[in-house]
């Protein structure tokens, strides 16, 4: 893995910190800042293990307006940032950027679309990557020169996902994923799938078929005494039933392609982290990373 980019989501981790340490560790005006040390010890820890070339960190929108617009219950259900984590994740960039970390924002779309946009540039560029982030949308990226890093919960340490690792888990390959959740549905985004179809039937008609668009034209728009499709006629009128808002599943779960430029290689700059660490009052972190860049 080393001499890979690495690509976080940056969401994902202030969000995992937040949730998993107190708010009674206080920071600079005695704003709760756990987030933001629990993001940063998070991703020093994975830099620590694999060495990449870079880090990118990645932001975006909670909900991109475009998939909203496809289907209004898309992220619906998930509550509003907390005002005590809203802070952090505004303090979050400059901390981040301190240590060399290459901070980007998406924009209108979601740090999803971004991470997968720096898998291709570095793809392309005969790199690899390594995605951290806890949203197996990413799986649709995973290749021969992807793979996502998904940290283990309540210890230290990650799973590496590559393509055989996402068939073991889905039982589909990495390009079949979005077709996959739009089947199977994703609560977390608000997703509900097809109806009477869960992820082994769900796997099972994409290897059948081989994509959500096969699929659907193997069903028709109309059941027929002769049944081509080969499956339950349950299932069959299910998916009739539903095609319209299968393909808008499988289009919310495709990743957008966004233009990016391939970051260079960069060091982590601990010093200077630290001097970031001390103004927002994480003067742990501050200690921690002062005494690893004399040791180093």
């Amino acid at each position: 893995m080393s001499g890979s980019l690495l690509a976080v989501d940056a969401p994902y981790l202030l969000y995992r910190a937040f949730f998993a340490l107190p708010e009674s560790i206080r920071g600079v005006d005695d704003h709760p800042v756990g987030a933001l040390l629990g993001a940063v010890s998070s991703l020093l820890q994975v830099i620590d293990q694999v060495a990449p070339r870079a880090v990118v960190v990645c932001f975006g929108a909670e909900a991109a307006a475009y998939r909203v617009a496809l289907y209004p219950p898309y992220h619906a259900q998930r509550p509003p940032m907390p005002e005590t984590l809203a802070w952090q994740f505004a303090a979050a960039p400059a901390l981040l950027a301190a240590f060399g970390w290459s901070t980007q924002d998406a924009g209108e779309l979601e740090a999803d679309d971004l991470l997968g946009a720096y898998a291709a540039a570095e793809q392309a560029a005969g790199g690899s990557t390594l995605l951290l982030t806890g949203d197996r949308d990413i799986y649709q990226c995973v290749s021969p020169s992807t793979t996502v890093l998904y940290l283990k919960g309540g210890q230290a340490g990650f799973a590496a996902v590559d393509p055989d690792e996402v068939r073991r888990r889905y039982g589909v390959a990495p390009h079949q994923v979005p077709d996959f959740i739009a089947l199977r549905g994703d609560p977390s985004d608000g997703l509900p799938g097809a109806p009477g179809v869960g992820a082994k039937t769900a796997a099972a008609l994409l290897a059948q078929h081989g994509s959500l668009q096969a699929l659907l034209a193997a069903v028709g728009t109309v059941a027929t005494p002769s049944d081509a499709s080969g499956m339950r006629p349950r299932i069959a009128a299910s998916l009739r039933e539903h095609a319209g808002e299968l393909r808008t599943f499988q289009e919310i779960a495709t990743l957008r392609p966004v233009s990016v430029q391939r970051p260079v290689d960069q060091p982590t700059d601990r010093a200077a982290g630290a001097a970031a660490a001390a103004h927002l009052g994480l003067h742990q972190l501050e200690a921690r990373l002062r005494r690893r860049a004399v040791s180093s």
